[in-house]
Formats: structure tokens, C-alpha cells, sequence
């Protein structure tokens, strides 16, 4: 039997941005005709991985091969040229032109010295049913859902180059039946010879449709494994650097039991959903408690605290706050209703950059009190004095302009700008994700601290110890959906990895 040769070779890649080593040392190899899973947790390296393959990025050292021979891409237009496309999760075609017009947007067909948009139309048509897909290719992009938008995206791609087709994230903004549908799309792509790079952080997807998968940790080739040779356990533990056996011997300390008296509940979801974002859920955290969200990266978590908090629409449910439904119609809603957010997204949605630390502070709270109602000059340093104190904020001053701050101390006065607020409820999205050790102490017992005193918390974290010695409750999420909840004694790291697993040993 004929060996069947790789198409695609990418050898002891290694990439460094000022300050940080993104690649050491990664390998890549590809199979035409497979569906081929690229996973890890965020910062893993899978991205700077697509950039360098595919020109966006210089590689500093290490050997592409495409069918045996050495590349080099400079650029995605020369990627494509050798036979390279991506197709990421925000479409990235033109939503005012027609179906067709993206298709063969740059490559428009000739004749007589003018666009000749019968035979471009024709084409397109042609070309979209080559992955059977049916629709007018006269109407606009914009006119068709998503999941349509990303079947045309992939038909421009495959018609402009047809030997390695990466899809990264394609499945974030569709929901089941669209899914499916792409399914569709990627296995009739393999039966003729396509290899398919499939990016994504829904593991249920990744068994379902991928042939092999390689596993990033920390800009480090983890492994290469077949699917069937590969426990969903065992695959949550390569992304996280925690072996299933490791955590075996795990133990909470908590005792404490779930709360039955519903004059305690402060917040409660019921049958709340998002359509392509998240699956319906119930949800509630009591007065005092600390309630934690776990799960991979694009498992749901933060999707979930959005639609509580008013950033998006629910498209079905309600929720109540202290027995009293509420229509979360945005933050504002949220804040007056007791409830405050510090986003994962510290940079592009937390703090302004432009402004002092006392400037940053007072945000929330002006907004809570309104427009007509100022906080004076002197009041406000007043607050930030108080605060910097009170969480050790290491900063020259209030005025100092909070770029200058490290991140922990910028997350400090996120914190700061919602506890002044006096919130009954204060969801933490990633509070410690990139500060050092000291800094992450100091909030976890400040979140430990708060609850004690009658503040409900809800609080998602990467980090499973966080978890366990933070949270009296821990929903468990995977692919959009709460899969399960561990209390009390039960929440440890072995049982949270089994339970975003689906209970798999």
C-alpha cells in the first residue's frame, strides 16, 4: 500500500515578539484528505501559528514544506498563491456587495475590456455548489445569515486556492443547525482530497469532525494525537498542563451545603439564552456567595455574564433580581439594579488609558448617580485616596495616568471604580489573568473578604485552584451549555476537568 506523504511540513517553528517567546520549537504536519484539530488555551500559540504559516507574520527560525517542497509565504496573497487560505470567525468580505462580487473580489473576469458580471455570476453559482450551497449569488452578502456568509468565505478561498484550507473559529457565531452544516461542508472538502486546519475551542466539535488533533501549551508543541486515541479528560489536561492522574488525589476543603431558602437568592436566569452565542440556562447566586463559572476558553462563561449584566439581549428567559423580574436592557439597567462588571478585556474594556487612576475610579459611579449629578473635584479624590489605600494600589498618586500602572494595579482600580458603587452583586471575568503572584493573593482574598461580608460574587477564572479556593459553587460549561454543577466539598480540580470532560476518566 502506497504511504501517503504530507502535504503541508512545518518544522521547530520559533517566533518572539518584544518580550515574549509566542513559538519554541513547534511542528505541524498535515495529511491531505484529514480534518486536522489545532488546540490549546488562549496565549498557546495557535494563532501566531496561523500568522507565520500563512505570511502575516515572519517566522525567526524553523522549515515550512508544501508536497515536499520549501516555502515561505511573505504574505497572505502569496499564501494563497501556494495553495494556502484562511477563513477566520468574523467574515472578512465585503457585506454590501453580492455574493458573487466576493467571490471574485480582485480576480473579476475580463472581456472586452469590461467586467463581464454574466460569466462571474455563473461562476460563483458553480463554485458554491461544489460545496452545496444554493442561493442567489446576485444578492448581497449581508442579506444571508452568518453561517451562509462563512459557506461563501470558504468558496472564495477554496476557488482561489484549493490545498490547505484553515478555518479558525468558524463555529463561534453559529448555532447548531448551522453548525452541522458546515460540518457538512468540511467533510464533503475532505473526501476530495482538501486538508482542513480546524481551529476551535468546543472540544464536542473537535470529536466529532476531526481526524488527528495537535495540542499548544504556552507557545510549545504539547503533543500529536489521534482522536480515538485521545480522552476529552486527557485532552482538557495537555491544554491546561494538569494530568487527569495528577489531580486524582485533589481535595476541597469547603463544607459548604447549597442554600434552600429563596429569601437568599439575589439573582436568578431562568431559561435564558442567546441564539449562536449561548444555549438556554438557569442560573442564581444567593446573597454572600461566591458562584464560579469554569470551562475552556469559548466554553460560554463570559457569554453568559454578558447577558446577565445587559451587554447583550437575552432571546429568551427572564431575570430576576431579589424575586423582581428585571429587564437587563444594558449596564445602566445593570448598575442600578445593584450589579457591576469588571471585563476580562482590561485594555479595550476596562480601563481608559488616557485618564488618571482617579479619573478611571469614578467611571461607575458617575454613571450610577448620572450626568446632572457631578462629583466634585474634591470628593472624588477623596474616593480615589480611599481606595488606593484600601487595595494597596502602588501608584505615585491619583493622577497618575493609569497606563503607566502594572496590570495588577490597573486591575486594582477596575475593582476600585465597582466597589465604590456599593454593588450587591460584582461579576469578576479573568481578574487575575496576566499579574504576578502577589497581586493575584491580594484579590482572591479580597473577593473571599467580600463575600463574607454579604457581597453575591460571580467569578470566572482559567485557573482551576482559583476556582477551588475562591467559589462555594461552580458551574460547569462546555460548548455553549451548563453541563453541571459541583458544591462544597465536591469542588476540586479533578472533578472540574472530569466534569468539562462529560464526565469521561
Amino acid at each position: 500500500m502506497r504511504e501517503i506523504k504530507p502535504i503541508l511540513q512545518m518544522n521547530k517553528i520559533c517566533k518572539t515578539f518584544p518580550g515574549v517567546r509566542a513559538l519554541f520549537n513547534v511542528d505541524l504536519t498535515l495529511y491531505p484528505g484529514e480534518i486536522h484539530a489545532l488546540m490549546g488555551e488562549n496565549g498557546a500559540g495557535k494563532s501566531t501559528l496561523i500568522k507565520v504559516l500563512t505570511g502575516i507574520e515572519s517566522i525567526d527560525s524553523g522549515e515550512v514544506y508544501l508536497n515536499g517542497e520549501k516555502i515561505k509565504a511573505k504574505s497572505t496573497k502569496e499564501a494563497q498563491s501556494l495553495g494556502i487560505s484562511t477563513v477566520y470567525q468574523e467574515v472578512n468580505l465585503c457585506p454590501n456587495l453580492s455574493v458573487a462580487e466576493n467571490i471574485f473580489i480582485g480576480r473579476e473576469i475580463i472581456k472586452n475590456g469590461v467586467i463581464d458580471w454574466k460569466e462571474i455570476n455563473k461562476k460563483a453559482k458553480i463554485t458554491l455548489e461544489k460545496i452545496n450551497i444554493k442561493i442567489d449569488v446576485t444578492r448581497t452578502l449581508d442579506s444571508y445569515s452568518v453561517a451562509v456568509q462563512q459557506m461563501v468565505a470558504i468558496a472564495r478561498a477554496i476557488d482561489i486556492s484549493a490545498k490547505v484550507l484553515i478555518l479558525d473559529g468558524p463555529t463561534s457565531s453559529l448555532d447548531n443547525d448551522e453548525v452541522e452544516e458546515l460540518f457538512n461542508t468540511m467533510n464533503k472538502l475532505k473526501s476530495q482530497g482538501m486538508a482542513i486546519v480546524f481551529v476551535t475551542h468546543f472540544m464536542d466539535q473537535v470529536y466529532r469532525v476531526s481526524d488527528r488533533i495537535t495540542v499548544l501549551r504556552n507557545g510549545e508543541l504539547e503533543g500529536r494525537y489521534p482522536v480515538s486515541d485521545l480522552p476529552k479528560v486527557q485532552l482538557v489536561g495537555k491544554m491546561i498542563g494538569k494530568e487527569f492522574d495528577e489531580l486524582a488525589d485533589i481535595h476541597g476543603n469547603k463544607q459548604v451545603e447549597l442554600k434552600k431558602d429563596e429569601i437568599n437568592v439575589f439573582l436568578e436566569a431562568i431559561g435564558i439564552s442567546n441564539k449562536g452565542v449561548i444555549e438556554k440556562f438557569d442560573f442564581n447566586v444567593d446573597k454572600g456567595e461566591v458562584v464560579g463559572l469554569a470551562g475552556l476558553l469559548g466554553s460560554g462563561r463570559t457569554e453568559i455574564v454578558r447577558l446577565l449584566y445587559g451587554v447583550d439581549r437575552n432571546d429568551t428567559g427572564n431575570i430576576n433580581i431579589k424575586g423582581r423580574t428585571v429587564n437587563m436592557k444594558n449596564p445602566i439597567t445593570a448598575i442600578k439594579n445593584g450589579l457591576s462588571f469588571c471585563s476580562e478585556n482590561r485594555k479595550t474594556e476596562g480601563i481608559v488609558d488616557s485618564l488618571t487612576v482617579r479619573e478611571n475610579i469614578i467611571l461607575a459611579l458617575q454613571a450610577k448617580k448620572g450626568i446632572m449629578n457631578t462629583i466634585s473635584r474634591k470628593q472624588q479624590e477623596e474616593i480615589a485616596d480611599k481606595y488606593i489605600k484600601l487595595l494597596n494600589i502602588k501608584t505615585s498618586g491619583s493622577e497618575q495616568l493609569i497606563k503607566n500602572l502594572s496590570g495588577g494595579n490597573q486591575q486594582k482600580v477596575l475593582l476600585a471604580r465597582w466597589l465604590i458603587t456599593e454593588p450587591e452583586l460584582l461579576i469578576l471575568d479573568e481578574p487575575t489573568r496576566g499579574i504576578d503572584v502577589g497581586a493575584k493573593a491580594e484579590i482572591q482574598k479580597l473577593i473571599v473578604e467580600l463575600a463574607a461580608k454579604g457581597m453575591s460574587v460571580i467569578f470566572i477564572s482559567s485557573e482551576l485552584e482559583e476556582m477551588v479556593r475562591c467559589c462555594d459553587r461552580v458551574n460547569v460549561l462546555r460548548d455553549r451549555e451548563i453541563i453541571g454543577q459541583l458544591i462544597g466539598i465536591d469542588i476540586n480540580e479533578h472533578n472540574i476537568m472530569k466534569t468539562i470532560a462529560g464526565g469521561q476518566e
